[in-house]
């Protein structure tokens, strides 16, 4: 069949991928026979299902800003920097959003920087200290 030599040939090519292959196949069908799980695995923890019960009911409690300039700051807050995602993301007409960034600069409340690239000029938009404060006093 072979000469004597060569044998790992063999060993490499198909013992190996066996060893690889065979344990999965036996995981496979011992989940299908659904007796693997542990005793452990499936004890609820209470404490943390407690927890995320209180977090959610706090963040029920939380209220959206109600003026449109506080919503624009809360989205520069959150790490929105792009003028079409702010606007995608409340919803709001062009010229009122430009109106109220405008604003929001003068007020310095948020600051404009423009970096120039391969594409052209990238305007990003950042809440300034001030703004940061306004927003969650």
């Amino acid at each position: 069949m072979t000469e004597h030599g060569y044998m790992w040939i063999y060993l490499i090519f198909f013992l190996i991928p066996l060893a690889r292959i065979i344990p999965r196949l036996v995981r496979k069908w011992r989940k299908k026979d659904g007796n693997t799980f542990t005793e452990n695995q499936f004890i609820p923890n209470n404490s943390r299902i407690e927890q995320r019960q209180e977090s959610f009911e706090r963040q029920e409690s939380f209220e959206r800003p109600k003026t449109k300039e506080m919503q624009v700051l809360g989205e520069l807050n959150k790490g929105v920097k792009d003028f079409n995602k702010i606007q995608k993301n409340l919803d709001i007409d062009n010229k009122i959003l430009e109106n109220i960034l405008k604003d929001l600069e003068e007020q310095g409340l948020m600051k404009i920087i423009k970096k120039k690239g391969f594409s052209g000029i990238k305007i990003e938009l950042y809440p300034t200290d001030k703004g940061f404060k306004r927003y969650y006093r």
